[in-house]
């Protein structure tokens, strides 16, 4: 695997979003997880393809 791991703060940077938001994502499942120890990571391509869904939604709506 060679997909890079990212922080929160890392995709509240990407996203534009803040802290509460980006919990929201991962707690509704819209955005994958893991937890390494106590820290929080985010694949980037969950992130990659939660923008890519979200890109087809508005194209639907």
């Amino acid at each position: 695997m060679t997909d890079e791991l990212l922080t929160v703060p890392d995709v509240m940077a990407w996203l534009k979003v803040g802290r509460t938001t980006v919990y929201d994502l991962i707690r509704t499942h819209r955005l994958p997880s893991l937890t390494i120890g106590r820290s929080r990571r985010i694949p980037a391509a969950g992130v990659r393809e939660y923008l890519a869904s979200r890109l087809e939604y508005e194209r639907a709506a």
